[in-house]
């Protein structure tokens, strides 16, 4: 069992296909998410021996598992893994994917339970049932090309691959890292497929196949030209020519060679005398999903097939052959027969039938694995053992070419691709130990330049089971939402910017970031890595699932001044107040101001006096120290605020000082004098907040009358102010919140605007 990588680090772990040509499986792990890539088997070998190291790795921790394509080294373990392992995780491929996967994979259990040795009996060499095929084939999902899955903070995109119908690479993005897995892929336009696409979002680490190494093929015409030659030769000898292929993939592309040679050379080839049959039972029963999804192909197919009116998938010069006992072997014929390494099967029996024969030709047109028949005849060996009895040999005489057709990539079309992916981490996989290794050195020496710098490439290719981390520093990055993009958006038109208009939109994106403050709550989704901006009015809406927590905030500070004091400056600016405890009295509005302050002098200094204000609010005294209490909150903290600015400035108050100097041979406070006061207490704030707009800009005048006339017609003193700015003027009357006079209009509006908010904010709040 493996260790986890690290939070910081990405982990490649290879199960199978690392080094080696089969078995493909791959584990990808980061920031706790765990992505499963093919689960193969191996061609040359059969039972459990065949699959990848799954008792290597932890298989319940699996999130995702993609499958590139449906052969048999990249899919043919997966019922395995669903249904004969703890693996929990879901389960994606294409369309056609997933509708040739079912039938190839129930050939594959018979010819495997055929191929079995049955004197030993064993029932744990056959993989899995038809029953475990079936239950996995309902769990599989599909994803579409150029669509994105998001499956718990994974996310992955498919993207055409070539190679054979359905398959894909897949982009998978982790926390922002991007990995590219390419899966079997080809570059080269076909008779059928389209090429490998580039997908348009750069890649981090790039996972690609390296089966042919440095190696590079034939232009597609030549090989297609020297394959009917090889072949027109030989039967016009009278020659038989088998064609070992997968019977999905490479057979049809086959297929649609030979069906459009024999038209065109049909009196040459005997006038119909010489046939050419596909025998795979596999072959026929996929043909329907060929000719339904001839529009996810190429364009030169889909024209074809709208041109003619008729699907180029219906051959007219190619037969099914059922089985070789229908077959009447008297002259020359061209078989296409699967499997294509020769191990088992009808292109097993026909080698064995014709390989003695002088004018017989076997054209190995796929990859060959190490260890697989095909290999071993690529040889030119003198005998094969027979594949019923491994002690009986048969003589070669026939005639060995190779011709490949594997749609797989060669090193001018994979280091042509590995440039325009840009990834600074290559791993290399699903290829032989020596073509790997030459494959990397030719990459490392490409990309040398670079060695030491920021873009330096790093390039592995692991062996299995062999653990690779690499290191990555994310960058997060927030979305916003809601009602801050239309504040980002109005900054935009603000900046001069338009929308959708590419060449300016980086730069006014630039001037925003280094201009304007956009402010908001971040939310981060943990599990799916996700990180909004948000503004707290949108909160709710976009993220109801958040719970909330209550602040609570406490100041203390120590007072100068009776509580008396503090009571009736907390009176006046928010009206009734609950009274929670009242030791001395304080609050008691019985008896004139004398006797108050008479009870008052006479309280014990360790009195408590504790109030309630605005409802959530607490002021609690004891002595001389204030402790102010509240819950977090718009406009608790604004109250708070309020109160601690009357507490920090009570004994400093001109109401203060009246309320404090009295007479003995007054009885009661004057009404007017306490009016006075609270006057001026509210116009020095008027005064102050005149003051943070207008600067040196503000001048004052304080018009007092005399007591007698105040008394007389109610009128008290006023205070004035001027604003001049340039050769406007503006004056102001500060009692009464109200502009004199004013030559300029938008001066006039400036100042009745902050005069507005002055008189909000002096004025009590109950």
């Amino acid at each position: 069992m493996t260790s986890t990588a690290s939070k910081t680090s990405l982990r490649f772990f290879g199960l199978g296909g690392s080094n080696e040509v089969g078995r493909s499986c791959h584990i990808l792990q980061y920031k706790g998410k765990t992505v499963m890539l093919d689960a193969g088997v191996h061609p040359a070998h059969q039972g459990l021996a065949s699959l990848p190291f799954y008792d290597d790795f932890d298989l319940s921790t699996v999130d995702v598992l993609l499958i590139s394509h449906f052969h048999l080294d990249h899919a043919a373990s997966l019922p395995y893994v669903m249904q004969r392992t703890d693996f929990q995780g879901r389960v994606f491929m294409t369309h056609p994917t997933k509708a040739i996967y079912r039938w190839l994979l129930s050939d594959f259990v018979k010819v495997t339970n055929i191929g079995a040795n049955s004197s030993l009996n064993d029932k744990d060499e056959n993989l899995y049932t038809d029953e475990d095929l079936a239950e996995s084939f309902d769990k599989i999902e599909t994803i579409d090309y150029h669509s994105t899955m998001d499956v718990n903070g994974i996310k992955f995109t498919a993207f055409h691959a070539g190679h054979v119908l359905g398959a894909a690479m897949f982009q998978v993005e982790i926390a922002g890292l991007h990995i590219l897995f390419t899966g079997d892929y080809s570059r080269e336009v076909d008779r059928h497929l389209n090429s490998a696409e580039i997908p348009p979002q750069p890649s981090d680490v790039l996972i690609v196949e390296s089966t042919f190494g440095t190696a590079t093929h034939e232009p597609r015409l030549n090989r297609e030209k020297k394959l009917t030659q090889l072949i027109h030769s030989t039967v016009s000898k009278g020659g038989r020519v088998l064609l070992p292929a997968f019977a999905l993939g490479r057979a049809q592309e086959l297929m649609l060679i030979l069906d459009e040679y024999w038209s065109q050379n049909a009196e040459e080839l005997g006038g119909g005398q010489v046939p050419v049959f596909y025998a795979s039972n596999l072959a026929r029963k996929c043909m329907s999903v060929f000719q339904t999804y001839v529009n996810m192909m190429n364009d030169d197919i889909r024209r074809k097939f709208r041109d003619s009116q008729s699907n180029p998938f219906i051959f007219k010069n190619i037969s099914y052959l059922k089985n070789l006992d229908e077959f009447q072997d008297f002259g020359p014929s061209v078989i296409l027969a699967s499997p294509g390494m020769l191990q088992n099967g009808l292109s097993r029996d026909l080698l064995e039938k014709w390989c003695p024969g002088e004018k017989n030709l076997v054209l190995i047109t796929g990859y060959s694995v190490e260890g697989t028949m095909a290999k071993y005849l690529m040889l030119e060996p003198d005998v094969i053992p027979s594949i019923s009895n491994p002690e009986v040999t048969i003589p070669r005489r026939c005639q060995v070419e190779e011709i490949s057709f594997a749609a797989h990539v060669d090193f001018r079309e994979n280091l042509e691709f590995i440039e325009k992916i840009g990834a600074a981490n290559i791993i290399l996989v699903h290829g032989e130990s020596n073509p790997m290794g030459r494959l990397k050195s030719a990459l490392l020496s490409n990309f040398s330049s670079l060695k030491g710098t920021d873009d330096e490439v790093h390039v592995y290719n692991p062996r299995n089971c062999v653990p690779v981390d690499m290191e990555f520093k994310g960058i997060k990055i927030a979305k916003a939402v809601g009602n801050i993009v239309d504040e980002v958006n109005e900054a935009l038109k603000l900046s001069g910017g338009k929308k959708g208009v590419d060449e300016d939109q980086d730069e006014n994106i630039k001037e925003i970031d280094e201009g304007t403050i956009v402010s908001g709550i971040l939310v981060s989704d943990e599990k799916n890595f996700d990180l909004n901006l948000v503004s707290l009015s949108d909160l709710r809406d976009h993220h109801m699932d958040l719970s909330t927590t209550v602040l609570k905030e406490r100041q203390s500070i120590r007072l100068d001044c009776r509580k008396e004091l503090v009571f009736w400056h907390l009176k006046q600016m928010f009206g009734d107040i609950e009274v929670l405890i009242d030791d001395a009295g304080v609050t008691v509005l019985h008896g004139d101001a004398h006797d108050k302050h008479h009870d008052a002098a006479k309280a014990k200094e360790s009195d408590e006096l504790e109030l309630k204000i605005m409802g959530d609010i607490k002021l609690n005294i004891i002595n001389d120290v204030a402790t102010l209490e509240w819950s977090q909150g718009l406009i608790n903290d604004t109250v708070a605020d309020s109160v601690m600015a009357i507490l920090l400035s009570v004994d400093s108050s001109p109401a203060s000082v009246k309320l404090s100097s009295h007479s003995c041979s007054h009885e009661y406070h004057d009404e007017h004098e306490l009016q006075d006061s609270e006057i001026q207490w509210k116009i020095r704030h008027i005064v102050r907040l005149l003051k943070e707009q207008f600067g040196d800009s503000l001048s004052l005048q304080m018009v007092e009358t005399d007591t007698k006339t105040t008394k007389a017609n109610g009128k008290p003193n006023y205070a004035t102010a001027t604003v001049t700015i340039g050769k406007n003027t503006a004056e102001i009357n500060l009692t009464e919140l109200g502009i004199v006079s004013c030559n300029s209009n938008p001066l006039k509006g400036r100042i009745e605007s902050i005069l507005s908010i002055a008189s909000d904010l002096v004025a009590p709040l109950c």
